[in-house]
């Protein structure tokens, strides 16, 4: 009985072996179940359809993730997503390839937006990131001229690949698994992947190392919107459109498969290996209701409550003298 016990002991007195731990086993568990209750779940069909959704969400998320690791968060990825598909519907058949660069520029500088609204006004960043957000909200209203734009048959050459699929797995997973990696080696190797941490761990003892703290999060915000503008790209070219309203239902799921996936909304702790491993979270859930037949109305009810479980488990309340 001893044995049993200790072990529960000591999972209850580590928050971060619970963040470790919770979500990988989550992950089998929601396999399982949708398996039991929908024996077809588990196909090589649809094993596919998660890994390209989780690999989109991926996308989004791990952006976001730089952010939150600071102790902040980026309300603007789904705007300038949007903006992002705009802007490459607009100019793919007149510019071809050109168009790409211009569409993630447009992320990187509204994501370094963000970051001096925050740091030099001294604005929290959620107000921040939402203020700019609404910004580019209405830039991409206003160049769509608030409808959807087709991506004309010259300009789906240099969009095909989208949907195209290498040795059996979604092309998208590929650009995936790239930024993963990149992101990984930046947050374990780089010094502003240890600054980021540091920050997130204890902003005034950052400042007290001469850590430069304002220039880190002003490069996380602007990760975040590169990534952000990325994932618009990759989603306008899937879809064949650009619109100003395109990624608007991928802030909840992204943020959630973030915080899910086990990396502290208080920042400090976490990385893109849990980002992933949310990610996944996220889009078996997404795709197992649909099968098991959820209304699909219910399913950003079910994010809402996936989101306010996560954080209760991640939150680091050491950090926070007041919860308000």
């Amino acid at each position: 009985m001893s044995g049993p016990a200790t072990w529960r002991e000591q999972l209850a007195s580590s928050p971060e072996l619970l963040r470790t731990i919770a979500p990988p086993a989550v992950l089998v568990a929601l396999v399982v179940i949708i398996q039991v209750l929908t024996p077809g779940f588990v196909t090589q069909e649809s094993l596919v359809v998660v890994l390209a959704d989780a690999s989109m969400l991926f996308i989004m998320a791990a952006g976001a993730t730089f952010a939150i690791l600071l102790g902040g968060i980026d309300l603007s990825i789904q705007a300038v997503a949007s903006l992002a598909s705009v802007i490459l519907a607009q100019l793919l058949p007149g510019y071809g390839l050109l168009a790409f660069p211009a569409a993630i520029l447009a992320g990187l500088l509204f994501g370094i937006v963000s970051g001096f609204v925050h740091v030099r006004l001294r604005v929290p960043s959620f107000v921040a990131t939402l203020a700019t957000g609404g910004v580019v909200a209405g830039l991409a209203l206003l160049a769509a001229h608030g409808r959807a734009i087709t991506i004309e048959e010259g300009g789906r050459l240099s969009t095909a690949w989208a949907n195209g699929s290498l040795w059996g797995l979604p092309t998208v997973f590929f650009i995936a698994l790239a930024i993963g990696i990149l992101g990984f080696l930046t947050l374990r190797y780089s010094h502003f992947g240890r600054y980021s941490i540091a920050v997130g761990a204890g902003e005034s003892a950052a400042w007290a190392a001469g850590i430069n703290v304002d220039r880190t999060k002003i490069i996380a915000f602007a990760i975040s919107g590169t990534l952000a503008a990325i994932g618009g790209t990759v989603l306008a070219c899937r879809l064949s459109s650009g619109s100003p309203t395109l990624a608007n239902q991928l802030l909840l799921p992204a943020i959630a498969a973030v915080i899910v996936g086990g990396t502290a909304i208080t920042g400090g702790l976490g990385g893109l290996v849990r980002t992933a491993i949310g990610a996944l979270i996220i889009s078996i859930v997404r795709i197992g209701m649909t099968f098991v037949g959820v209304d699909i109305f219910a399913q950003q009810a079910a994010f809402g409550a996936v989101l306010i479980a996560a954080v209760a488990i991640t939150i680091d309340r050491s950090k926070m003298a007041v919860i308000k």
